[in-house]
């Protein structure tokens, strides 16, 4: 699913009651975030809070 920030996904297994057997969630931010070292590679260390800044993240989504 497609959210603000990006990629959200939802994944769930259920046998077929009324609640799910398994229930995985992955927000936008924790797939934003495997891009980052890609995006430092050749910069200097000064310039890592601005490349962080551009990608958006939201840190307590990625420790979910």
């Amino acid at each position: 699913m497609e959210g603000s920030k990006g990629e959200f996904g939802i994944y769930l297994v259920s046998d077929g009651s009324e609640y799910p057997w398994r229930a995985k969630i992955r927000g936008a931010s924790f797939s934003n975030l495997f891009i980052l070292p890609d995006l430092l590679r050749g910069h200097k260390m000064g310039d890592v809070v601005a490349i962080l800044g551009s990608i958006d993240l939201v840190l307590g989504e990625v420790d979910r």
